[in-house]
């Protein structure tokens, strides 16, 4: 089945819906937005891969719960970024193994008034004291990843509370306070247990069980929250109401922020070096936005830390030199093209991306044209290319980095909205792997292990590695919250959750709107195939399983296997569209 979670998402679907309806009264808001005829309809055409459509506005999240949330802020009159908010604080309680207060976030924004395109990078810092050795052995060998990520040496310093008081300061309206009411009342009324969650406590029981607070709040008598039942974590809503009443800066230099430092460094395993400093000199950085043309359209997104934006942009450059329009998603060779392209493209990336306030990125030269070009002729061929290898830049970076060894795994979570004022905004947030470094501060929320997106080893043949660790340096990341432009103006509205496999979600979502103009659901829904480095995994139970047998004989490794992707889309047209990825739990709401 494809939706075996229905009866969950009908039954959680029918508790806040009727909490919904009650505060709309008090309100004043329109009942119609939210009764439940209209969420099972949206549930309907989500099975059906037909798009949700309204006329004035449109939120997507990864939960019912969060678009409920950010749904009535833009009812009563909010902006993107002020729905933004409500959602966020909402995933930080529902869907805490995937992202919250504790971790970072890109943002990407459109202002309708000044008409352009505006970045904010919230992603976490390392802390100063940290030595580039953190992750290896006394031999100078890498850690096994897990190894590294439970306690507190992979915490970075957090930037997510940072950069949602940032938006607002630019482009809120809605009273601050609101914003935190939904949140709030969940946290101490309680919230209903996805499917998701339950399911991601079960399979990592045995780490969650390693710290105090961590395996009380997930694990009560050492039993998995269980899915549909209600629970409540009114620690959250004590940071909530602190969070709503002076500030971020209650994370930064406060009773939050002593607790997330003890939380880090006074664990017993792994304990980390998180220091006051870090927290008081954390700041959030507007960025310029990396944009590139495929086809009649202008992609863009954020440039590095991520490393998204880029290597989309190199991809799309490639592939639009070859006809993938007519070839179709059912054509074997339409998938060594764009395989083939993520190779190269992932070369460059893991050779010269990382933060650029400490490492020269040669972002004109990845982008150039002519490079692009050279770099797409590899493609021109009817086998996998057999070697791949990043490209030869002209810069001072090309002899002074190498590749990196580093993990990004999938937990993350994305929203994607349209105000009635036409601002647009999409935005991706992260603890990094699943539940992040498994701590939990007596704030009710985790701390992220990001720590570990960075390269695990610091020198590779004698050559530094661009995303190595320093000191207040940003790890590199494949999240791409995207806006895509036609004639100046956001078209499409899109990202999505899932470690490295963003780059390739999002690509194939792009080619799906764009190349076979399907539709936001479809898009959102496509299956996956992903190649990074050379074995191609294609998604299980799909008709691009049934490609296996062509792209092996063009030499490709093939294995079939299940994607957690979480595609978040909207189309800006006649009216909004809005559609969900059915391996998630999000649903799209407007009006």
């Amino acid at each position: 089945m494809l939706f075996p979670n229905l009866k969950l998402i009908f039954f959680l679907f029918i508790t806040i819906s009727y909490t919904a309806r009650s505060e709309q009264i008090s309100d004043k808001i329109n009942p119609e937005v939210f009764n439940v005829d209209t969420q099972n309809k949206n549930i309907e055409l989500k099975k059906e891969s037909k798009p949700v459509t309204s006329d004035n506005w449109m939120v997507v999240t990864a939960n019912s719960q969060a678009s409920v949330a950010a749904g009535k802020i833009l009812a009563k009159g909010g902006t993107a970024v002020d729905a933004m908010i409500s959602a966020q604080l909402v995933l930080g309680l529902v869907e805490p193994e995937s992202s919250g207060l504790g971790g970072g976030a890109f943002l990407v924004y459109f202002d309708n008034k000044k008409k352009e395109v505006i970045t904010l990078d919230g992603r976490e810092t390392a802390p100063l004291l940290v030595k580039e050795d953190l992750f290896q052995d006394s031999n100078g060998n890498p850690l096994k990843f897990f190894d590294a990520v439970v306690g507190g040496k992979s915490v970075g310093t957090p930037g997510t509370p940072a950069l949602l008081e940032e938006a607002y300061k630019r482009w809120g309206k809605t009273k601050w306070s609101l914003l935190f009411k939904d949140a709030i009342n969940l946290s101490k009324n309680g919230f209903v247990i996805s499917k998701k969650l339950s399911s991601s406590i079960t399979r990592s029981k045995n780490s969650l069980s390693k710290f105090t607070n961590t395996k009380k709040y997930f694990l009560p008598n050492n039993v998995p929250l269980r899915a549909g039942s209600i629970h409540i974590n009114k620690n959250y809503a004590d940071t909530l109401l602190a969070f709503a009443n002076s500030g971020a800066k209650v994370f930064y230099n406060g009773e939050i922020s002593n607790d997330i430092i003890s939380s880090v460094n006074n664990v017993k395993i792994n304990p980390g070096s998180l220091s006051h400093k870090d927290l008081l000199n954390y700041k959030v950085i507007e960025r310029k936005p990396v944009c590139s043309k495929y086809r009649n359209y202008e992609i863009c997104g954020i440039g590095p830390p991520s490393s998204g934006a880029l290597t989309i942009s190199q991809i799309l450059g490639m592939i639009e030199r070859y006809n993938i329009s007519e070839l179709g998603p059912n054509n074997p060779d339409t998938w060594r093209i764009i395989g083939d392209a993520s190779r190269l493209a992932f070369a460059d990336r893991d050779a010269y991306i990382a933060d650029t306030d400490f490492v020269y990125v040669p972002i004109k030269e990845l982008t150039d044209q002519t490079y692009i070009n050279k770099r797409a002729k590899f493609l021109n061929s009817k086998n996998k290319i057999e070697k791949v290898k990043a490209g030869n830049l002209i810069s001072k970076s090309s002899s002074s980095w190498n590749e990196d060894i580093s993990l990004e795994l999938p937990s993350t979570s994305h929203i994607s909205i349209v105000d009635k004022y036409g601002n647009a905004l999409s935005m991706t947030s992260t603890i990094e792997n699943g539940f992040g470094s498994r701590l939990m501060t007596n704030g009710g929320f985790l701390l992220n292990n990001e720590l570990t997106d960075f390269s695990f080893k610091s020198f590779k043949n004698g050559k530094k590695i661009a995303n190595n660790i320093a000191p207040g340096k940003r790890p590199r990341s494949s999240m791409a919250p995207t806006i895509i432009l036609k004639n100046n103006k956001p078209v499409y509205i899109l990202g999505s959750p899932g470690g490295s496999n963003i780059i390739g979600y999002v690509i194939n979502a792009v080619v799906s709107l764009i190349d076979w103009k399907m539709n936001v659901q479809e898009a959102a829904s496509i299956p996956h195939g992903i190649n990074k480095y050379g074995t191609y995994y294609l998604e299980k139970n799909t008709f691009l399983s049934e490609l296996r047998p062509s792209l092996e004989a063009m030499n490709y490794k093939v294995k079939l296997k299940e994607f957690s992707s979480g595609l978040n889309i909207i189309l800006i047209d006649d009216k909004l569209y809005g559609g969900s990825d059915h391996r998630r739990e999000g649903i799209a709401i407007g009006n």
